[in-house]
């Protein structure tokens, strides 16, 4: 008996198009996190980035649970005195709703380069429309859309 390794040759990336109109935030975050990570495939390792690509459509429209909308703050500092900048989740979805997904979806990938790597192979829309129509060879929903 012995294992089969996987190899970075062996590795074969696919696409998914997942649609985030009405889905939950957290819900959707993992899904995405998963598919990236390539957990959902059967030779997953942890030390290659076995991922796939993720087209994440209607970023603007996805749902968050109680008084998140309001009480939800994301915060950051630039690094000089004064420079501790917070928003809300509402006035992050009117500047730049992609952001709400990509900070959930980085909180659950590794911090390292390999979490890079990962992370570059999302894309997010606000909106139905994006630009890698042609690189889908069947369309493919996520399993909670069925």
């Amino acid at each position: 008996m012995s294992t089969n390794a996987l190899k970075a040759s062996d590795i074969k990336r696919d696409w998914h198009l997942i649609d985030a109109k009405g889905k939950i935030l957290g819900r959707l975050a993992t899904e995405i996190a998963t598919i990236l990570m390539g957990k959902n495939k059967p030779n997953y390792v942890p030390y290659l980035d076995s991922g796939d690509y993720v087209v994440v459509t209607n970023a603007k429209l996805v749902k968050v649970t109680g008084q998140k909308e309001t009480q939800k703050v994301y915060t950051r500092h630039s690094g000089y005195p004064g420079g501790l900048r917070q928003e809300t989740l509402a006035k992050l979805r009117a500047r730049k709703p992609e952001e709400i997904i990509k900070h959930a979806v980085k909180g659950m990938i590794p911090k390292t380069k390999l979490g890079a790597d990962m992370i570059a192979k999302l894309h997010i829309y606000a909106s139905v429309t994006h630009p890698y129509a042609k690189n889908f060879t069947k369309i493919e929903e996520s399993e909670n859309a069925k």
